[in-house]
């Protein structure tokens, strides 16, 4: 698996190099001046084409305009709120959420561009099952200047990164979180959550579009709203914390040249630099609302419309849903709740019980810069975590398999601009049924040492290591026990569900790209090929998330925050790569339509029409 990861991490370090970051802030700065500050359009015109107030039945398309924004909503509104913003605060700090509401605002003038390209190039030959994306644009774009052959390169080249993303950030990503909080919670097997995933996965994506809108209709606005309630009643139990807690984000959101100020370590948060934070919050931004990412545009196309831009507008809302409203309400409960700088929930009593040694190779010698740490039996947890996880006084709060971790000062993190780091380990029971902890290794070039507290004494404090959705369901759990456990586990459940079939939809569109030349008789096996393998996937995910055994026989868990990171990167980052040109080259036709739309629409040429009964907008009962 090191190999493995080496690779990848040095993939992800190219795809998603700052130069990535930088092409992507321009574009959306140029399309959000090129529109005239579009986001505002979408805020307005926008919620009125949602409402079914320009619906109509006899345009081409499968769906209404509400059931595809709710099928993008569903594969962008999902653990990426709830696991991807937990990982970007416990590593980047509070700052990162200041770049997520940059990306956030900029996203929507993205999307709005991305969406209205693909619907001016969207194919409908078969009215009730058009086809659109990227690919569509690029291969009928070059087609028209004589480039046919280079189009269809192209769109094949993102098509090959569609199918990756899908399987990785749409796929491995939500069936890897599901499983691990339905485990840590229940302690149900995570293969067992894994066929439970396939089959209800199977079961919706076999149906096509018309059935993946129709899910996705009902369960966004039910899995949004109920996540708001809860997110909305730990905010009032704190609301005297917000403001400064806003005020957190924006200082450490900024350079220090702007009046901002890195993250200080404390607790089990060791602190960030400017342009970590940053990096975290953009990348999590990125990866929750897929701005500038070509995905979006596959569903939109299903949209029942004759007009590009109406449905572009829509699709500007997404980012303002996900990132600014859904995702910023994470954040605070994390950060209102302390979950994110938490103190130890179990100490050693003493230095007695906790060593600093150098790891040894398999002749008993020193391995160099290379160190560990030596425990005795874990000491019991304190009142407040034992509060926390609802244990009963003469019960152990220990849970098999967990992960935890232990702070040392060691050589400089160029990351955090901090020395230190991490030792993590993975709690188990011995011979005896004493709680005992494995731990891995950490590189270092000096000899690490305990951390200093305040008052000069050794931090022997054990941290739980809450790696995505489970440090949301913390942050909870903190505030109200057993909150976090009915909530992120029902909304981990629907928001990947959702994901997950919306993303099988994606990646279906990429299949029938490459088959679809050939006839439906060619498209449709292939299609459905498609389908099963990407089922069989989820239960894969799941089954490597189970701690493994490595030849030495120590247990190493797959799945920690860094390589769940590590994949989404991977599936996001050759996204952006391939679909940014394709903006930036056909995004004067998208602002041309963009304004010829709004004079029509300012004039008065296309009025509303009555808005339609909303459960007949919910249900598509309009456009039938």
């Amino acid at each position: 698996m090191d190999g493995l990861n080496s690779f990848i991490n040095s993939l992800n370090g190219i795809l998603f190099s700052d130069y990535t970051v930088y092409a992507l802030l321009f574009t959306g700065v140029l399309f959000t001046v090129w529109s005239g500050f579009g986001q505002y359009r979408a805020l307005t015109h926008g919620v009125s084409v949602v409402r079914g107030k320009y619906d109509d039945k006899n345009d081409p398309g499968a769906i209404n305009h509400f059931q595809a924004l709710s099928a993008a909503l569903s594969a962008t509104v999902g653990l990426g709120n709830i696991a991807g913003v937990a990982v970007a605060v416990a590593l980047g700090g509070p700052g990162a959420i200041f770049w997520m509401w940059v990306i956030g605002v900029l996203g929507m003038s993205l999307k709005m561009t991305e969406v209205t390209q693909s619907m001016l190039y969207r194919n409908t030959d078969d009215p009730e099952n058009p086809h659109g994306g990227p690919m569509f644009v690029v291969k009928k774009g070059f087609a028209k200047w004589g480039l046919a052959p280079i189009g269809t390169i192209i769109g094949g080249v993102f098509v090959v990164t569609l199918i990756i993303s899908a399987i990785t950030g749409g796929n491995m990503f939500q069936a890897w979180n599901v499983a691990d909080i339905t485990f840590t919670y229940f302690q149900v097997p995570q293969v067992v959550t894994g066929i439970v995933l396939s089959v209800v996965v199977g079961l919706v994506i076999l149906g096509g579009i018309k059935r993946i809108g129709a899910v996705a209709g009902r369960i966004v606005p039910f899995m949004c709203v109920m996540y708001m309630l809860a997110a909305g009643y730990v905010l009032i139990l704190h609301l005297g914390d917000v403001p400064a807690m806003l005020g957190l984000i924006v200082k450490s959101g900024l350079p220090d040249f702007l009046g901002g100020s890195s993250a200080n370590p404390e607790g089990a948060f060791l602190g960030g630099t400017f342009g970590y934070a940053a990096m975290w919050g953009v990348k999590r931004a990125l990866f929750s609302s897929e701005a500038g990412q070509g995905s979006s545009p596959i569903a939109h196309s299903a949209a029942k419309t004759d007009e590009p831009v109406r449905e572009g507008v829509v699709a500007g809302l997404e980012p303002f849903i996900d990132t600014i409203v859904v995702c910023t309400l994470t954040a605070l409960v994390i950060l209102s709740s302390g979950a994110y700088n938490r103190g130890a929930e179990a100490e050693f009593l003493s230095t007695d019980s906790v060593r600093i040694v150098q790891v040894t190779d398999e002749a008993g010698q020193p391995v160099a810069n290379d160190w560990t740490l030596e425990t005795a039996p874990l000491p019991v947890m304190s009142d407040d975590a034992r509060r926390i996880r609802r244990t009963a006084s003469d019960e152990s709060a220990w849970r098999p398999g967990e992960t935890v971790f232990f702070i040392v000062a060691g050589s400089v993190d160029d990351n955090t601009g901090r020395e230190l780091r991490k030792i993590t380990g993975t709690v188990s029971q011995d011979d005896a049924g004493m709680w005992v902890a494995s731990w891995g290794d950490l590189e270092s070039e000096i000899e690490p040492t305990f951390r200093q507290k305040e008052d000069g004494s050794a931090d022997l404090g054990i941290y739980g290591d809450y790696a995505g959705a489970s440090m949301t369901a913390y942050a909870f759990d903190r505030v109200q026990p057993g909150l976090g456990m009915i909530l992120v586990s029902v909304a981990a459940w629907l928001f990947a569900l959702s994901t997950m079939i919306s993303w099988s939809y994606y990646g279906e569109q990429g299949v029938y790209y490459f088959f679809g030349t050939r006839g439906e008789k060619a498209a449709k096996p292939a299609v459905l090929i498609y389908k099963l393998v990407y089922c069989s996937l989820i239960l894969l995910t799941t089954v490597l998330a189970m701690p493994m055994f490595g030849a030495d026989g120590d247990k190493a868990i797959i799945g920690t925050d860094t390589e769940l990171d590590m994949w989404t990167t991977l599936g996001l980052g050759v996204m952006l790569v391939a679909n940014i040109p394709i903006m930036l080259i056909f995004g004067s036709q998208a602002m041309k339509a963009y304004r010829e739309y709004f004079k029509r629409m300012d004039a008065g040429e296309d009025p509303p029409h009555e808005a339609p009964p909303i459960t007949d907008v919910v249900e598509g009962h309009d456009v039938e």
